[in-house]
């Protein structure tokens, strides 16, 4: 590694050590860092997998959550349910009569998988067909074969795979209130001392009826995001009064709930009940356990009963009544209804795939001679896939070659193949001419091969690649949407940042050892991937760069962090490296502080493409991270606005983003956060470690930020040894999820 090339100005300003070679970004080259302001915001859920302090929400682009709940009700799992004995379990039960109907389901389908689940049983379908269809089944008004009965599977057409339809990315829009709606939370927003500006949010949250709700529940403004409960506490003192108490059950509920999509938005599923009960106390609630209650009766959330592993403690066998089996441990979980469906959605379509053989295309000497015409792992690959409906693979940037070949030899075989990117920046690090689609494209129908008259996607096998940002509702959403007989294949890097969504899918599937896992062989070359892949393993490695394909940038502060990284911009990368401001990212851990997205954009904006910003702060010529949905960004320019709103044009397709969603949906984009970034890769990066940031880093965030370089790294050092210690000792913040316990084998019920 070294160094980066100096210009007159560096001379000026370099630090003590700037011009050492070799220097590494732990070995502390350089001046140490200055002052460390407390202002930065980690990235949250939707940026580094957990919040900090100083993060500002996001809303609708998918940013961080509010990050002191994040931290209370969004950290690692409790251990105090691990050594949950017998007599804690029949406490539980009794506290969770309310959810009697809702377990019993979940019990109902989880017998129903003990059994083996053959090819071609439409256990998944269209969610609501299902749900009439079981309903339908449970209450007796219809028999099992009148419900589900259907035609047989259409004979597959050898036809040549569908041109992709490029279609322009419109954004889901929510229903605007009606202007009076809008007034009236208005009012009420203005009588209880809160902005004004919250208004549109609130009627579009609350819908009909939006004034009297408030009025009648102050604390379902809790239900806006950005809302925080103290907040919300003083809006319903303006409102209510004397009448207004900490023990209030419309806040309980409202404070429970909120702590959930907090939790939700750090990447938990749910959490477990000591975890809730914990963090509500923090919050001023009198009776934790009494608020958990009074929302499970109101339906506002579930409880859930998964089994312990070995990390639980044994239960006594002596403590069991004579001729009882001791009771299995068990942990309580309390989650939000939407993730929790989702969860169970995703565990039965993967059961399905798991269980179900795949669709039979040819003899199996044909698969045979397609592995026997590719190399190394990718023929483990190639035979894996000819036998399994469901197959993870796991490596580096290489490794998505041996996924290309896989395509190749299913297309050759006559499968309907596609597959699937995270970012439509995936595409470009694809096999040329290669069916490709984005996730949300195929979802939505926008890319891909389209519909079959069932509904599902037209394939034979689907190959998803960026598999770690996957999260449990698109997870859903993909397997529910696969036909039976289908083939489908999860890959990717284990080492990146997991999803900006709520759970940890691909880590799951991997944990749990239920399909075949075929681990990539083939390293990521040169000093950039010799460097990333110490990080992977632990270690933040010195590298001899020849070529300054890594380059170290020590800083004393956030204030010179800025003014570095644009130098390198703007001027050092182009000049010395070859590589075009255009063609350069910029990412940094978190939006706000002295050296976040916010600063940085300002700068390089200034430096760039200077203007007075008269579209919504925007200029023709800006670069834009935009945001369609939480969790999701697509990397693009501002190509002009007019009355529909503001254009742009997004990995080379049109984007019209309408006024009102400008300021929620659009950032600019010459800095990002390394979630933002997760997807995609750039020819150079320049990765800004600010001093404020050093609480922050985590391997994950490492590695993820440092691989999105193709040809070159600069990193604006400034958090000395910070660094190499979040590599070696800060992995991935745990996350609570059920899949785990949904996905594991059933074990029949002793006679």
């Amino acid at each position: 590694m070294s160094t980066e090339p100096e210009t007159t100005e560096d001379a000026a300003q370099r630090t003590p050590g700037a011009a050492a070679e070799g220097g590494t970004p732990g070995s502390g080259a350089g001046d140490p860092a200055g002052p460390r302001g407390s202002g930065a915001d980690a990235e949250g859920p939707g940026e580094a997998g957990g919040a900090r302090a100083g993060a500002d929400p996001e809303g609708a682009a998918g940013g961080p959550p509010d990050d002191d709940a994040a931290d209370e009700a969004g950290g690692a799992p409790s251990a105090g349910a691990a050594g949950t004995g017998a007599a804690q379990v029949s406490e539980a039960e009794a506290e969770l009569l309310a959810q009697r109907l809702e377990r019993e389901r979940i019990e109902r389908r989880k017998a129903e998988k003990k059994g083996p689940i053959e090819a071609g049983t439409k256990l998944s379908g269209k969610a609501a067909d299902l749900l009439a269809a079981v309903r339908a089944v449970e209450s007796g008004e219809k028999p099992v074969s009148a419900v589900f009965a259907e035609p047989g599977p259409a004979a597959r057409r050898p036809a040549p795979e569908p041109v992709r339809r490029t279609q322009p990315v419109t954004p889901a829009v929510a229903a605007a209130p009606a202007p009076g709606t809008v007034d009236g939370v208005r009012r009420v927003l203005a009588e209880g001392g809160a902005p004004e500006a919250l208004a549109p949010q609130a009627a579009t949250v609350l819908g009909d009826g939006a004034e009297e709700r408030l009025r009648a529940d102050p604390w379902l403004l809790l239900r806006v995001p950005g809302v925080r409960p103290e907040q919300a506490d003083g809006f319903a003192r303006a409102l209510l009064g004397a009448a207004c108490g900490p023990d209030d059950e419309r806040r309980l509920r409202a404070v429970t709930v909120w702590l959930l999509e907090q939790a939700a938005l750090a990447g938990h599923t749910a959490l477990e009940m000591p975890a809730l009960t914990a963090a509500l106390a923090q919050r001023g609630v009198p009776d934790p356990d009494a608020a958990v209650h009074g929302a499970l009766a109101e339906g506002e959330i579930l409880a859930f009963q998964d089994g312990l592993d070995e990390a639980a403690e044994p239960v006594d066998p002596a403590e069991a009544g004579e001729g009882e089996a001791a009771p299995e441990p068990v942990r309580v979980l309390v989650g939000l209804e939407r993730y929790a469906l989702a969860e169970e959605s995703l565990a039965d379509g993967l059961a399905r795939l798991i269980g179900s053989a795949p669709r039979q295309d040819g003899p199996d000497a044909d698969w045979e001679r397609a592995a026997a015409a590719a190399r190394g792992s990718a023929a483990e690959l190639i035979r894996a896939v000819a036998g399994h409906g469901l197959v993870l693979h796991t490596g580096g940037e290489a490794a998505r070659a041996e996924a290309a070949e896989l395509l190749g030899a299913a297309a050759e075989l006559g499968l309907r193949a596609w597959a699937a990117v995270h970012s439509p920046l995936g595409r470009g690090r694809f096999a040329p001419q290669a069916p490709v689609a984005t996730l949300a494209g195929l979802l939505s129908g926008a890319e891909g091969p389209g519909r079959d008259a069932d509904g599902a996607l037209d394939v034979d096998l689907l190959i998803v690649l960026d598999a770690p940002q996957l999260d449990v509702e698109a997870g859903a959403s993909l397997v529910e949407a696969l036909p039976d007989g289908a083939r489908l294949v999860l890959s990717g890097d284990p080492a990146v940042l997991w999803s900006a969504g709520p759970g940890r899918v691909f880590a799951d599937l991997l944990a749990a050892r239920r399909v075949p896992q075929i681990a990539s062989r083939r390293p990521d070359p040169g000093p950039l991937g010799e460097l990333v892949s110490g990080i992977g393993a632990g270690e933040l490695q010195q590298v001899d760069a020849p070529g300054k394909e890594v380059v170290i940038v020590p800083v004393r502060d956030a204030g010179e962090a800025v003014h570095r990284t644009v130098q390198l911009v703007a001027d050092s990368v182009p000049r010395a490296i070859g590589v075009p401001a255009e063609e350069t990212v910029v990412i940094t851990p978190g939006h706000g502080g002295a050296a976040g997205t916010r600063v940085l954009n300002a700068a390089l904006k200034e430096r760039l493409n200077p203007g007075p910003g008269r579209f919504g702060g925007f200029d023709p010529g800006d670069r834009v991270a935009y945001s369609p949905a939480p969790g999701r960004t697509v990397p693009g320019r501002v190509v002009g606005a007019d009355a529909d709103g503001l254009r742009l044009s997004c990995a080379g397709e049109p984007v019209v983003v309408p006024r009102e969603r400008v300021e929620q949906c659009v950032r600019h984009g010459w800095a990002l956060t390394a979630h933002q970034a997760a997807g995609g890769r750039w020819p150079a990066v320049v990765a800004v470690l600010p001093g404020d940031a050093a609480q922050t880093l985590t391997r994950p965030w490492v590695y993820t930020a440092f691989s999105r370089a193709e040809r070159h790294l600069s990193v604006v050092h400034g958090v000395e040894q910070a660094l190499p210690r979040a590599v070696a000792e800060r992995p991935a913040k745990p996350r609570t999820t059920r899949l785990p316990d949904l996905l594991r084998p059933q074990t029949p019920a002793a006679e």
